[in-house]
């Protein structure tokens, strides 16, 4: 018998009331309220023009939600309030709060704007300059040293070497549609397509009475439209794309692995969270997972070809150029010991631990560890068998380690969040829905 728990028929209940449309409303307009403060309190210059104009496509969406709930109680079977009408509303509001963001901030940085743009859009960029010009995207030690003191910060990359592909544009040319921003945005749109597609073609989960996968996969529409919201309009991720970026292709290469794993290819699986730990060390952890995954169905080394190998593949280059450099930005700098600190120190558990406490730093890093610790163990005496546990493993995993990190940004929560939503989605064939008892499961086929 599956029993998702309490928790967890209660959240199905809001997620489906109304069709869906009552959280979508919840959502963009909390959503609108949240852009609105933003634009009105935030002390960072790009924040504040996301955030006015963010909070107009918020609004607007909210708007035709609320006729969609309206036209839904007059006539229930109408298209106008179905699940197209609601990927229209999700398609509307991502590109008025987060690609016209994109855009104007871009266009008004080309126009001689210095504040819109965060530094990690500098430091992106430069690194692409930097490969193209001296086969690296890292600076050494004494190069950073001999910065000015302002500009040490941005002397660093503290990403793997795979990032530095989108500050390519950049090097070939200083216009708008160089920016950074725009090429995340185009690379996350892409993937998150890639990934829904292979959703969309996967069997679906097995029918309320039957124990049959249905060929096609109506039931699981909403949880993927649900996952792609998490990960597009959702305001983190909508804010962080229009003034930074580089998190949403990671995060969505790591969806695309774990809709690969729900449809069965380990072996593609593999390959896209490999891409995903090429750009940011943020997906290594699910790397590990997945691989764990992929043992069970005996595809763990053909998973772990792409999701070790493809990031370590990326580093060599580096390595061979200058091995000291690499070390001091992906290594020294991120563990406290660069010329400068990160200005990461977001208000968790772990960064309070780190300040407040007598030997701060030992007692967040020693609970850090012994949660990593717990987790490999539950790995290796429990290793995940569908694509949803795998998620649920990550997110929660990754929701730890940033909470407990003692430096860490309030935008990484955009991990475990987006995971968490995207793990319904995942129901693999075969598997029963919420209240179904099953006599048997029957396994999709593993194939590359």
């Amino acid at each position: 018998m599956v029993d998702l728990g309490r928790s967890s028929r209660r959240w199905t209940a809001i997620d489906s009331a109304a069709g869906g449309l009552a959280l979508d409303l919840g959502l963009y307009a909390a959503a609108a309220a949240f852009a609105g403060l933003t634009a009105a309190t935030s002390t960072l210059a790009p924040h504040r023009a996301w955030g006015a104009l963010a909070t107009t496509g918020y609004l607007l969406t909210a708007l035709a939600v609320a006729g969609q709930l309206l036209t839904r109680r007059r006539r229930v079977d109408t298209p106008l309030a179905g699940l197209g009408a609601r990927w229209m509303a999700t398609g509307f509001a991502w590109a008025t709060t987060a690609l016209l963001p994109v855009v104007a901030q871009s266009v008004q940085r080309a126009a001689g704007r210095t504040d819109r743009a965060q530094e990690e859009v500098v430091v992106v960029e430069q690194a692409g300059i930097r490969l193209v010009e001296h086969g690296t995207p890292y600076l050494g030690h004494d190069a950073i040293s001999a910065l000015p003191p302002a500009e040490q910060l941005l002397g660093y990359t503290p990403y793997q070497p795979g990032m530095a592909l989108f500050g390519l544009p950049r090097a070939a040319s200083d216009a708008w549609w160089t920016d950074a921003r725009i090429w995340f945005a185009l690379v996350t749109v892409a993937i998150l397509a890639a990934a829904v597609a292979t959703l969309r073609a996967a069997p679906g989960p097995a029918t309320a009475g039957s124990a049959t996968p249905s060929p096609a996969t109506p039931a699981r529409g909403p949880a993927v439209l649900r996952g792609v919201q998490a990960a597009t309009v959702l305001p983190i991720c909508a804010l962080t794309l229009a003034t930074g970026g580089d998190d949403l292709p990671v995060l969505a290469l790591c969806l695309l692995a774990l809709a690969l794993a729900a449809a069965g290819r380990p072996g593609r699986a593999g390959l896209a969270v490999g891409a995903a730990g090429a750009l940011k060390l943020f997906a290594w952890p699910v790397a590990i997972v997945l691989v764990c995954w992929a043992a069970t169905r005996r595809a763990g080394v053909r998973a772990a070809l792409g999701a070790l190998g493809l990031p370590i593949l990326a580093l060599l280059p580096a390595l061979l150029v200058d091995r000291d450099a690499l070390v001091e930005n992906v290594l020294r700098f991120p563990l406290g010991h660069g010329l400068v600190t990160s200005p990461a120190q977001s208000p968790f558990p772990g960064q309070l631990i780190a300040t407040a406490l007598p030997a701060g730093q030992i007692i967040a890093a020693a609970l850090l560890v012994a949660t990593g610790a717990a987790i490999a163990v539950r790995l290796l005496r429990r290793p995940p068998r569908t694509a949803t546990a795998t998620t649920l493993v990550c997110g929660y995993g990754l929701l730890a380690a940033i909470l407990l990190m003692p430096s860490t940004r309030f935008g990484y929560l955009l991990y475990p969040i987006a995971l968490l939503v995207w793990a319904p989605a995942l129901a693999e064939a075969g598997a029963p829905r919420p209240g179904f008892r099953a006599t048997s499961a029957t396994r999709p086929a593993t194939r590359a």
